[in-house]
């Protein structure tokens, strides 16, 4: 089978020197090409490619976030980071990546890496991704009809879950995402506080915390108008952590 790439770079020149090398290299095709990081995502989403071509330095959410993002994929790619600025290289690994090409790309370098990643197999790369990943991403990915769309995380209200369902609620509205509540909390930490085994909930948007007459502990959160009820269990943590 042949493997499917993906190229993402901001520059036309680059994406069509690229595309020249892939046509000379056995057993690969192109599957698509894409000029910036949400793009790259919304594409990847739609062809599942195995490889990613990513350029480092784009507009918008930069190559090194996008391949974080890449990696929350239920399939992610093989990401190979191709650039004209090696200082990126410590932060593309730690991406990751499986290749990392300086520009002028050689044929001969590109299709030693692109061998790599198609040795690769789902699980291997699904596991590399999960590395990945243990530094925290400035976006979360929401699938939507029209493709992926970009949640800063600043925006983010709160995350609540739903049997095998998470749902993330945010400035201006709320999507289903595929990341379970444990690993946003891993990942996001300090930014956020368990109020529920079922709600995580921005700290930068927590309003007040409020206490009924039957001592139970409610938050509110700015930009919604019902407070979310705190389980009796989590509530302790809170006081402690808000020195309640």
């Amino acid at each position: 089978m042949k493997l499917r790439v993906l190229i993402v770079d901001d520059e036309p020149p680059a994406r069509e020197r690229l595309r020249s090398l892939l046509a000379e290299i056995e057993n690969v095709e192109l599957a698509g090409e894409a000029s910036n990081g949400e793009e790259a995502l919304r594409m990847a989403v739609d062809l599942s490619p195995d490889v990613v071509l990513l350029d480092v330095r784009m507009p918008g959410i930069d190559g090194i976030q996008t391949a974080r993002q890449l990696g929350s994929l239920t399939e992610p790619p093989a990401v190979i980071f191709t650039t004209a600025y090696d200082e990126y290289a410590i932060n593309a690994f730690d991406a990751q990546a499986v290749g990392y090409l300086l520009k002028p790309i050689r044929k001969e370098r590109l299709e030693a890496a692109l061998a790599q990643a198609g040795r690769l197999t789902r699980p291997q790369l699904q596991r590399i991704a999960s590395a990945g990943n243990r530094e925290r991403r400035t976006h979360i990915a929401a699938r939507q009809r029209e493709g992926v769309r970009l949640i800063p995380i600043e925006n983010v209200l709160y995350f609540f879950a739903d049997q095998k369902y998470t749902t993330v609620r945010h400035t201006e509205g709320e999507h289903l995402i595929e990341d379970s509540l444990r690993s946003l909390e891993e990942e996001f930490g300090p930014a956020f506080v368990r109020i529920h085994r079922s709600a995580l909930v921005s700290v930068l948007h927590l309003q007040s915390i409020e206490r009924n007459a039957d001592g139970q502990y409610f938050v509110r959160i700015r930009g919604c108008a019902d407070p979310l009820q705190v389980s009796r269990r989590m509530a302790s943590e809170l006081r402690e952590r808000f020195r309640l």
